[in-house]
Parts: structure tokens; sequence; C-alpha cells
């Protein structure tokens, strides 16, 4: 395993790879997530709220709940840690990033996302490791 000075590594490591639902490339690429987008603060023994601030490409894009949706399925099950999960859109880079920090904060509202097996499919892709 790597070592590495605080948690914020993985978290970066994991959803940096991460696909783009409509494009080839990660959202790394497409710099919807950067190193300065993750911000972790031990809360606990061992314990850590990890908060990730992404950027949609543009402004409406439909597609900002799905990416903070897969970010949060891939976090939930990399993260080597305990942690208190929050994903946001960075503040004004959204014009209902409101409506969808809500959204993809809300345990109940991400279970049901994720039992619409379409939706669940493309999240399943866009998680999943390119071999």
């Amino acid at each position: 395993a790597a070592s590495f000075v605080g948690p914020l590594s993985p978290a970066l490591d994991i959803i940096r790879t991460i696909r783009d639902p409509e494009k080839p490339n990660t959202l790394e690429e497409l710099e919807v997530v950067t190193e300065s987008c993750v911000e972790v603060q031990e809360i606990g023994e061992d314990e850590y709220r990890v908060v990730i601030r992404f950027t949609p490409t543009v402004p409406h894009c439909s597609l900002a709940t799905l990416i903070g949706l897969c970010l949060r399925i891939k976090l939930q099950r990399c993260l080597p840690f305990r942690h208190k999960l929050e994903i946001y859109i960075s503040e004004g880079t959204h014009s209902t990033e409101e409506d969808i920090n809500k959204q993809i904060n809300d345990k109940e509202r991400v279970a049901a996302a994720m039992e619409n097996p379409n939706l669940r499919e493309i999240v399943e892709q866009c998680v999943t490791e390119p071999d």
C-alpha cells in the first residue's frame, strides 16, 4: 500500500479516474475535480470528514447530479477509512447547485437513485477502473 501523509491522497486518487458520463475523459482530465477540490478533516479517532467540491463542465450541466452520485458511490466503496462524505458543486458554477447539493447529500435519494437500473448502470460504467 502506498504511504501517504493524511488521507487527502487516496480520496483524490479514487475520484480522479471517474469517467465523465458523456465523454471518454476522466473527471480530472476535464478539470471537474482537481487537487484543490478535496478537503479532509479529522473528526475523530480514525474518522474523517471528506468534502469534495466539483465543478461541472458547463453551468447548466444536466449530468451534475450524476457526477455527484458517481463521486459518492466510488468514495463510499473505496475510501480506506471511516468517513463522513459531503459532496458539493463549487459555488457559482451551476444554475441549480442548491438542489443538486441537497440531492447528492441525501442518503435516501442516493439510495433511490441507485435502485434505478439504468442509472445504476451508468454510475457503474463511470466508476469502474479502466483496464
